[in-house]
C-alpha cells in the first residue's frame, strides 16, 4: 500500500509563501508574497490531518470542500484540486487572496489547535486556481440551457453581483448588470489595493463574465439613467447587490477642513492611477500621501488598506490611531503585522477630538482611551482615559470607520422599497426577496458592511432563489417576454 501522503503535520512545519522583504514591496503595489512552488503547495496540503468534522469547512461561509482539495494538491491532482474548489466559489482565487483565514477556516483547523500551526488553507486556495488560470483549466461561461426568453437584471458588479450573474448565466438567462463605475469588480476593483489583490486577478474574472454573454452597463446610475421601476419593467426578475459606500464619519471640530478625507475617496484615486487614469484630486494632491504625515483613523480592513497605500506613496510617517487595543481591532493581525513591517506606527487607545490648522488641516488632537464593560457586542467599551491627551502632526487624516447602507429608496425614485432601521433593505429571509415582487437583494446591502466571501455566498444563495422565481414565472405566463 502506498504511504498516506496526508497527517504529515507533526514531521512537517507550517510555512507560507516567501513575503518580499518590506524596503522592495513599499515601492510598488505589487502583491507581496511570492507564489507557492508546486512541491511547497503539495507539501504544506499534506499537512491537512483530514479530520472527521472539518471545522474548516464549517467556519467558511462558502462551505468549501477544504479536506479534500487539500489531500488532491497533496497528490498532485492539481486539476481535480481546482474543480472541486470551483464547484463551491466563483472566485477561489480572490478568497485566497483577501479573505482573513485567520479569522476563520485557518482560525479553526483543527491541528491549529493542537500547537502545530494551522494549514496554509488560503495560500493553497490561491494557488489552486492561478495554476488553473495559467494552464488553461478555467472553462468558458457557456449556458447549460437556452432560457433567454427571460432577462435579469442586476444593480452592482460587486462579489455578490458578480456571482450571481454567473450562476445565472450558467442557467440560460439573459443577464444585464449595472454599475456606477466604469469598470466591474465593485470594491474588489476600486476599494481593495493592488498589494492585496491585483487587479488583472480581478478584471480576468470580469472578462470571462463579459465572454460568456452578461451585458454589463458601465456607468450607470440608477435613480439617473433609469429609474428602479424602469428596469423592473425591462426585466422578468431584478437584484439589488449595491453594498454599502456611504461613509460613517466623525463628529469632532475642524472635520470639515481640507485634508480631511474619507478612506474609500482615498483608495478608489489610488486604485484609478494604478490603471492609469486621469485622477485630478490625486495630481493636485489633495489625495496623495507623498511627502505628508498621515493619520489614518480606524482599526478595521480598510484602515490597514489605508496606512499600506500611503506607505507606498511615499508618505514621510504614517500612523493609525484606533480606539481600542490590539486584542480588540477588527481588522486582520495579519494586516497588522504587514503594516508594521512596512513602517506603520500604530497608536492604540487613542481617538481623535479635534482637528485644527488654518483652511488645511496640520494636526489631530488625541484623547487617549481605555476599555471599560463589555458592550452589546461583547466587546470591551472604549471610554476616555482621564489622563489627558496629546497632538499629533497631521497633513492628510484618511477617516476610515466604516460603511453604512446609501438612502437607496431615494436614490433609486422607489420610496415603496423597505428598508430596516439600519439602512439596508428588508427582505423576506426565505425568498430574499424585498418588498417589491420580483426585486431581490443581496451582499452588504442586506447584511450591512461584511466580508467578501459573504457577498459570494449570498450571491449563490439568491441566483437560486431567483431561479425558482423566474421557473414559476415562466411556467405561469409561458409565452410572455418583457422587452430586454
Amino acid at each position: 500500500m502506498a504511504d498516506n501522503p496526508m497527517l504529515k503535520f507533526v514531521a512537517v512545519g507550517q510555512d507560507y509563501p516567501e513575503k518580499r522583504a518590506a524596503e522592495e514591496r513599499n515601492e510598488d503595489f505589487a502583491e507581496i508574497s511570492r507564489k507557492f512552488a508546486v512541491a511547497k503547495a503539495e507539501e504544506q496540503s499534506s499537512r491537512c490531518s483530514q479530520c472527521g468534522v472539518p471545522y474548516c469547512s464549517t467556519h467558511c461561509p462558502l462551505h468549501n470542500h477544504i479536506p479534500d482539495w487539500l489531500r488532491l494538491t497533496a497528490e498532485g491532482r492539481l486539476r481535480e484540486a481546482y474543480e472541486l474548489s470551483n464547484a463551491t466559489s466563483s472566485m477561489p482565487e480572490i478568497c485566497g487572496r483577501i479573505c482573513p483565514q485567520d479569522r476563520l477556516c485557518e482560525g479553526n483547523c483543527v491541528i491549529e489547535f493542537s500547537g502545530h500551526g494551522a494549514v496554509t488553507i488560503g495560500s493553497v486556495e490561491k494557488f489552486i486556481t492561478d495554476t488553473a488560470w495559467e494552464q488553461g483549466w478555467i472553462e468558458p461561461l457557456v449556458p447549460v440551457a437556452d432560457r433567454s426568453g427571460q432577462s435579469v437584471g442586476i444593480i452592482g458588479a460587486g462579489p455578490a453581483g458578480l456571482t450571481t450573474a454567473e450562476y445565472l448565466r450558467k442557467r440560460g438567462y439573459d443577464v444585464h448588470v449595472y454599475d456606477r463605475h466604469d469598470r466591474a469588480g465593485g470594491l474588489l476593483t476600486y476599494g481593495i489595493p493592488g498589494f492585496k489583490l491585483e487587479k488583472d486577478v480581478v478584471m480576468r474574472r470580469v472578462q470571462r463574465l463579459k465572454d460568456g454573454g452578461i451585458v454589463f452597463h458601465e456607468g450607470f446610475e440608477v435613480g439617473r439613467d433609469a429609474t428602479l421601476e424602469q428596469l423592473r419593467a425591462k426585466h422578468d426578475a431584478l437584484l439589488i447587490a449595491t453594498g454599502v459606500y456611504k461613509a460613517r464619519d466623525i463628529k469632532a471640530p475642524g472635520v470639515g477642513a481640507s485634508g480631511v478625507v474619507k478612506a474609500l475617496d482615498y483608495l478608489i484615486a489610488s486604485n484609478r492611477k494604478g490603471f492609469g487614469d486621469a485622477v485630478p484630486d490625486f495630481d493636485s494632491g489633495a489625495l496623495d500621501a507623498a511627502g505628508k504625515d498621515v493619520v489614518v483613523i480606524g482599526g478595521g480592513d480598510t484602515a490597514m488598506d489605508c496606512v499600506r497605500t500611503a506607505v507606498r506613496q511615499g508618505a514621510t510617517s504614517v500612523k493609525c490611531l484606533y480606539r481600542r487595543d490590539r486584542e480588540n481591532m477588527p481588522g486582520s493581525q495579519r494586516e497588522v503585522a504587514n503594516a508594521e513591517e512596512e513602517g506603520v506606527e500604530f497608536v492604540w487607545l487613542s481617538a481623535p477630538e479635534a482637528f485644527d490648522g488654518e483652511g488645511a488641516v496640520s494636526g489631530v488632537h488625541v484623547a487617549k482611551m481605555r476599555l471599560g464593560q463589555p458592550d452589546a457586542s461583547g466587546r470591551r467599551a472604549p471610554e476616555p482615559d482621564p489622563q489627558g491627551g496629546y497632538r499629533l502632526n497631521a497633513t492628510l487624516v484618511i477617516k476610515a470607520l466604516g460603511f453604512e447602507p446609501e438612502e437607496l429608496p431615494k436614490m433609486f425614485g422607489a420610496p415603496e422599497l423597505s428598508v430596516t432601521r439600519w439602512g439596508t433593505l428588508r427582505v423576506d429571509h426565505k425568498t430574499m426577496q424585498t418588498s417589491l415582487e420580483g426585486v431581490f437583494a443581496a451582499g452588504d446591502i442586506v447584511r450591512g458592511a461584511s466580508l467578501v466571501v459573504w457577498a459570494i455566498r449570498d450571491g449563490r444563495d439568491v441566483a437560486e432563489r431567483m431561479h425558482g422565481f423566474l421557473k414559476a414565472k415562466a411556467k405561469a405566463v409561458p409565452k410572455q417576454k418583457v422587452a430586454a
